[in-house]
């Protein structure tokens, strides 16, 4: 069908009957709008990330900056959180398709963070139906219906909406504002803010989002600049956006209460995202001879430089007066198998309990049924209160906590095997359009894809990727595993049922990504221009 496209825009995608709800003409002149204010400052920013990874490659090391001094010593707070943001004990995410959708506004949690990024695979058919799902939700209409029968709608009582939009570094490349690809990230924040801002006011709760993958307080300042641009766009009052800030990156760590400070009139906290952390640590430090990290299974939430990045995330949201959110820990409820399971919830209630003691104000979940422990959890360390604003973290945190990057052993053949397995099941699914995938009993998503191959392609650089029998890791090593990892998915997804149609090109990705001796920075980069 044909629909009325502002000047300058160009759709380059199939448009479904459905969708002409969405990508009406007045919601993409202000995601047009925001292009043209915006898209260059992007760019610079983009390449101004290039630059320090240059500078960090040549040895540089992370530090707090000089020039934003100021800020860090001085006297100030963010202004405070609406009543539907104060009380946020457990919050569950996942990728905005309709069943998951009704699931988790159901689930019991305070709060959801529906997913346009990691969760979610990024094609165009899940981007709009998304905004379509989303808008229905918000406005009470949203059911589903599956194959047999079943049908999900929305309760009376439901989670506070968060939303998540793309991150600076993706593009949407099915659209183009005066011949350039508009940013992912504005793209989904502005037509879910057009469509449903004052319709969210009007129902006690938002607009409210999580903002990802930022390195510096400069990324924050350009989103702030966005938010201002859309709440005059729309008529709504300064500082009406809420937005809680992702800490999961290195560098933001250095830059969390300027991130604070940048965003301070719409600012809801930051959030530790652990899974994305361990990655940049891996990427920004890849060529770092000393810089080795062990095999995913052993880096918790417990060693040196994510207690550090923790602690400090607590101390310095509440030294500012905005929420303090705990991440996201991968396990997952496990069906017809008691004793793991019982392992599993444990693994749980251990993460949401230390959280909820550190000063977290809340934490994540991946699944429904892990609502209640968490629940039960920071409930036990909060009573009544809905958070622990007040508490304060004593304590100094700097480069000597977070780059203390123990521990770096051990890396065994198993550790190796599961990276290579897991990276090429979450690839062919997310090819398949499926962004959130249950693997080997853990949630996994773009974060923990990213983690798998970033191991791999160090363990083989670097001269401390050496298995714990001596072995060094090698391409000749890793590439007969990948084949043998691939033959073990397939027999693993056509066991379930699925399509094993796009696990050979995850199995070609996968070696692309971990074994060219020049690091590519993100796997989603050339995952979505494989993608129709």
């Amino acid at each position: 069908m044909a629909i009325n496209l502002p000047a300058g825009v160009q759709i380059n995608a199939p448009i479904k009957p459905e969708w002409e709800s969405i990508l009406t003409t007045e919601a993409l002149e202000f995601v047009a709008k925001l292009h043209r204010a915006f898209e260059a400052r992007r760019q610079e920013l983009l390449k101004a990330r290039l630059e320090r990874q240059a500078r960090i490659d040549a040895g540089e090391m992370p530090d707090f900056l000089p020039e934003t001094a100021h800020i860090r010593n001085g006297d100030w707070k963010v202004a405070p959180v609406p009543a539907a943001l104060q009380c946020r004990r457990v919050e569950i995410t996942g990728p905005v398709e309709a069943k998951m959708i009704i699931n988790a506004f159901n689930s019991g949690a305070d709060s959801y963070m529906t997913d346009f990024e990691d969760s979610n695979s990024p094609n165009w058919e899940n981007q709009i139906q998304g905004q379509v799902n989303l808008y229905k939700a918000i406005r009470r209409e949203l059911s589903f219906k599956n194959e047999n029968g079943k049908e999900y709608k929305l309760n009376d009582k439901i989670a506070t909406l968060q939303i998540r939009p793309r991150g600076w570094h993706l593009d949407e490349k099915h659209v183009l504002v005066d011949g350039q690809r508009v940013s992912g990230g504005l793209f989904d924040f502005g037509l879910v803010f057009f469509h449903n801002a004052k319709e969210q006011i009007a129902r006690g709760a938002g607009p409210f989002y999580y903002l990802p993958k930022m390195e510096s307080h400069l990324e924050a300042r350009l989103w702030n600049d966005a938010f201002v641009m859309a709440q005059d766009h729309v008529g709504l009052p300064q500082g009406t956006i809420k937005a809680t800030v992702l800490v999961e990156t290195i560098l933001a760590t250095f830059e969390m209460e300027e991130i604070l400070y940048e965003l301070r009139n719409h600012s809801a906290g930051l959030n530790a995202g652990r899974w994305d952390y361990i990655f940049s640590c891996i990427k920004k430090f890849k060529k770092n001879q000393d810089f080795c990290l062990a095999q995913r299974s052993a880096i918790t939430m417990e060693v040196p430089f994510m207690r550090g990045y923790a602690l400090a995330l607590v101390q310095a949201c509440h030294k500012r007066g905005a929420p303090a959110m705990g991440g996201m820990s991968a396990l997952i409820p496990i069906k017809n198998d008691p004793v793991a399971n019982e392992k599993a919830l444990a693994g749980i209630r251990h993460d949401k309990t230390r959280d909820a003691n550190d000063g977290f104000d809340g934490g994540w979940v991946a699944h429904p049924g892990l609502v209640p422990i968490a629940m039960e959890e920071f409930v036990k360390v909060l009573g009544d209160r809905p958070n622990q604003f007040e508490k304060q973290v004593e304590g100094k945190f700097g480069p000597e906590q977070w780059l203390d990057f123990r521990p770096t052993t051990p890396i065994t053949e198993a550790g190796l095997r599961n990276n290579i397995n897991v990276g090429i099941h979450y690839l062919g699914s997310w090819l398949a359009g499926n962004g959130c995938v249950p693997i080997h009993n853990l949630m996994e998503d773009a974060a923990t894809a990213e983690i798998s191959r970033s191991q791999v392609w160090q363990w083989v650089v670097s001269p401390k990727g050496v298995l714990d029998d001596g072995r060094k890791v090698t391409v000749e090593m890793v590439r007969p595993m990948i084949a043998e990892e691939l033959a073990k998915v397939k027999a693993t997804v056509t066991a379930q049922g699925e399509d094993t149609a796009t696990y050979d090109q995850a199995a070609e990705i996968f070696d692309r990504m971990s074994l060219t001796p020049d690091y590519p920075e993100f796997l989603t980069l050339p995952l979505y221009e494989a993608m129709a």
